[in-house]
């Protein structure tokens, strides 16, 4: 929120309820980053020295050919050089990364490497060695390898041509105008033999990081869709049409070629050097030159819902027993992300008890692997492959129902927008009771372009990329809680106004004047993020519930909602020019306070379902997800916590208005 709004809701008389409320929001925010880097099996930071290394021995494997030749000769000085540096940087930095059970393995591959390029061995010895450091290097210190999304190759080729073309050249042969004296010259894409041996992850890092030392500059301000669309249409320049043909020949002839490549990992990650360990190198190329140009065929038929769900649990406890903890942990979250949690608003239209349960084995099934219990995840496995098939039967059953499809967006629309309508209806209410009508045109902006952009965002969702279970969970999170903090300072401020005198005086004389342009702004970032975290959930809600086709009855229930809120929008605004001044403040604040509670418990829920905030199950806790209520017990000491500074800010601003009183 905007300082100026900030002065706004903190003018000198509660300066101190203030301090307080944002004392309390600041204590909070702590505590919920402090679970959810807990919860994350790497920083940042490590995240960034990992990519690094990895670059560095990924820059060895591919380019130590073009400085040493078979018989160990010398082929160029200054690339010689250069591998000499990069190994001893890699030396340098793996004893920088966090300790890890593989680190003292991986620096040890890497000290072979090293001897390996001082003796000038051959390119095929020191190929395998960097890519063996740099493969354990990914198991130890993972970060992501792999889009979640169809790269567009077409939109990689205008990106070439925008970027790369210059150094690059039109058809990637190194021989672009502005590349003429570089010292090293430009990479030849179309090179087979460097293709074969640099992976499209491997180009990723490059075009992200850059690389030290030469003229490859970073384009990490390019979006992650653009690097991905650059990498894979970098990594297609050295196929011809015949052999992509034959690649596609392939593809469709050999069950075993599709298997080995079950998911968009498994082809950023391969070079054909390493296919043709397994099969002829001319079909490892032409593998290769047909996926890299059509990379929607990986996925193409892949399960998806229980089937996904049921799948990746499988594949969770293969790697909880196989001591791989972290993984096992990612496959967990993805088999709720990417598997249940679209199906939630169908399965709850129909049997909202089944997908409550579902979501709590789930949370018990993660929590076990986090505390590497291995009874209670098998338990807590089990209790969830009996719950998938039921889900399973339940849309079956009911996949031409039309009366579960409009009762379940009637009753999405109606909770997700009465949240958003008592905080706009509120900021409208507080407004023209300072007869500053003026400012209103903000806050209807505000919610009028959160609609807009729930629009847009069901158009990417739907056309454009596919939006990540983890990405959904984080926005409703992180809007859920910086909607609390700025609903926490209003309501504080609100009811110290409640607990004052000659309200019609303070009306006229400081909040008249107290908004300025930048506060009005203020007001429309509060209107937006309260109402467009609400339309985010709901358009990908009503997104899966128009899987089952019956458009009319989902419609029927959006727009009987919609009446509704209309109902109770008009109910409130009429209520509340008709309360006396001192009882609307009292009243609003504390549904302000209220409404606090509620957002910042759905935003640690949120963030639970993310993986960034742990999550510890309360087997006695009560589950009212209206409240924000959830049984787990970061939810609920943050509802705790939320509650204790508005009860103390409540209370401090009681003793100050009975001290100006007898003053």
């Amino acid at each position: 929120m905007n300082h100026r709004l900030f002065h706004y809701l903190t003018t000198r008389t509660t300066l101190t309820g203030n301090w307080l409320a944002w004392l309390g929001a600041i204590a909070l925010l702590w505590a919920l980053a402090s679970q959810a880097v807990w919860a994350q099996p790497a920083s940042d930071a490590t995240t960034a020295q990992a990519r690094q290394l990895w670059q560095l021995l990924d820059y060895v494997a591919v380019d130590y050919r073009e400085a040493v030749d078979d018989a160990g000769r010398i082929v160029n000085e200054g690339e010689y050089e250069e591998m000499l540096d990069f190994s001893a940087t890699a030396q340098t930095q793996i004893q920088t990364l966090p300790e890890h059970a593989q680190r003292s393995a991986i620096a040890s591959t890497i000290d072979t490497l090293r001897q390996a390029v001082e003796r000038k061995a051959p390119p095929a010895e020191v190929g395998e060695l960097a890519q063996a450091a740099a493969d354990l290097l990914a198991q130890a210190y993972p970060f992501p390898m792999a889009p979640n999304f169809n790269p567009d190759i077409q939109l990689g080729a205008r990106l070439y041509a925008q970027h790369c073309a210059s150094c690059h050249g039109d058809s990637g042969a190194g021989d672009g105008p502005a590349g003429e004296g570089l010292d090293p010259e430009p990479i030849a894409f179309t090179e087979a033999e460097r293709a074969d041996a640099r992976s499209l992850a491997a180009l990723y890092q490059v075009i992200t990081q850059g690389v030290e030392g030469t003229s490859m500059v970073s384009y990490e301000h390019l979006s992650e869709a653009d690097r991905w669309a650059l990498a894979f249409y970098s990594g297609i320049l050295s196929y011809d049409q015949a052999t992509t043909a034959q690649g596609e020949s392939l593809w469709q002839a050999q069950a075993p070629l599709r298997q080995q490549f079950a998911d968009m990992g498994a082809l950023t990650t391969a070079t054909a050097e390493q296919l043709a360990k397994t099969m002829p190198a001319e079909e490892a190329r032409a593998t290769l030159a047909y996926l890299r140009q059509n990379p929607q065929v990986i996925n193409a038929g892949k399960p998806t819902g229980i089937a996904l769900s049921r799948l990746r649990l499988q594949e969770s406890m293969a790697a909880f027993q196989a001591q791989d903890h972290a993984n096992a942990m990612r496959l967990a979250l993805s088999a709720y992300l990417d598997g249940f949690e679209p199906l939630e608003p169908a399965v709850a239209a129909r049997d909202k008890p089944l997908m409550i349960a579902v979501e709590s084995a789930m949370l018990q099934y993660r929590a076990a692997l986090g505390q590497k219990d291995a009874a209670a995840a098998q338990a807590a496995a089990g209790q969830l492959e009996a719950q998938f098939l039921q889900v399973e039967r339940l849309l079956q059953e009911g996949a031409n129902d039309t009366t579960a499809t409009f009762l379940g967006a009637f009753t999405i629309l109606l909770r997700e927008g009465l949240e958003a309508l008592l905080i706009v209806i509120g900021t409208i209410a507080l407004l023209r009771r300072a007869k500053r009508t003026d400012a209103l045109s903000y806050v209807h902006a505000g919610w009028v372009s959160a609609l807009v952009a729930g629009g847009l965002t069901w158009l990417v969702a739907t056309y454009l990329v596919e939006v990540s279970g983890a990405s959904r969970e984080l926005t409703e999170g992180i809007g859920s809680v910086l909607a609390a903090v700025i609903l926490l300072s209003v309501g504080l401020w609100m009811h110290s106004k409640s607990s004052a005198d000659r309200w019609q005086e303070y009306l006229d004389g400081k909040l008249q004047h107290a908004l300025g342009k930048g506060s009005l702004w203020g007001l429309f970032a509060l209107s937006f993020i309260a109402v467009y975290r609400e339309v985010f959930e709901t358009v990908l809600f009503y997104t899966a519930l128009a899987a089952d086709g019956h458009y009319n009855a989902l419609a029927g229930g959006g727009l009987a909602a919609v009446a509704v809120l209309v109902v109770i929008a008009w109910l409130l605004l009429k209520t509340s020019a008709r309360m006396p001044i001192g009882k609307f403040f009292n009243a609003t604040s504390i549904l302000v306070g209220f409404l606090a509670v509620v957002l910042i418990g759905k935003g640690a829920s949120a963030l639970q379902e993310a993986g960034w905030l742990g999550a510890t199950p309360w087997a006695n806790a009560p589950r009212m997800e209206w409240l924000g209520i959830y049984p787990t017990a970061q939810t609920i000491t943050a509802q705790l916590l939320m509650l204790a500074v508005v009860v103390l800010g409540f209370g401090y601003n009681y003793w100050a208005a009975r001290q100006a009183k007898a003053a």
